[in-house]
């Protein structure tokens, strides 16, 4: 009687503990799920911003942040002209799938290896002015990105002045190698 009730016992015993070991299966391998989805997430999340896997490319500039999905972009350009016969600009443009154009542009007088003196002259009392102007309201003008209104302010155009040409071909080259490559980037100039 008593190898009856332990028999029947274990009979009973035994698919219970088959369906708790099972439960406990599930369990651990729906804990290792999440624990592996969590260790996915913080490598994305700590990944270098050279490296930046949101397929994105940005930049931060003195002048403002840009940021632009590398799938959007239809075309990046750079190139040269002269503004109203006295500047030389060289500019970066980005046009996207959106209704934004981003220019980061470089500016410099033409006449500044030239003897052309009055508008030497001239261009050098305009930089004295605008120095006192800087000092007074503690802004730097020459620093900001030029608009005339109403032909750039309400074109659409997202704008940044970059202070040196080399620093606007190290944007450029990010900019269309995260483009080429689809692997996003991050650019800084401090």
């Amino acid at each position: 009687m008593k190898a009856t009730l332990l028999l029947l016992s274990l009979l009973l015993v035994s698919p219970l503990s088959a369906q708790i070991t099972q439960g406990q299966t599930q369990q651990q391998t729906d804990e290792e799920k999440r624990e592996q989805e969590e260790a996915d997430k913080k490598a994305l999340e700590g990944v270098e911003d050279e490296l930046n896997k949101k397929n994105r490319w940005q930049c931060s500039l003195p002048g403002g942040e840009y940021a632009v999905k590398l799938g959007n972009i239809t075309s990046v350009s750079k190139h040269s002209y002269v503004l109203d016969g006295t500047l030389l600009v060289t500019e970066v443009t980005v046009d996207t799938t959106g209704t934004a154009l981003a220019r980061f542009y470089y500016i410099e007088p033409i006449t500044k290896d030239t003897n052309f003196n009055a508008l030497a002259r001239i261009q050098k009392r305009a930089k004295e002015l605008q120095g006192r102007a800087q000092k007074r309201s503690g802004t730097k003008a020459d620093e900001m990105a030029q608009k005339s209104y109403p032909a750039t302010t309400h074109a659409r155009t997202i704008e940044f002045r970059i202070m040196n040409e080399v620093s606007l071909n190290a944007l450029y080259s990010s900019l269309f190698r995260a483009w080429d490559s689809g692997k996003g980037r991050t650019f800084r100039i401090q």
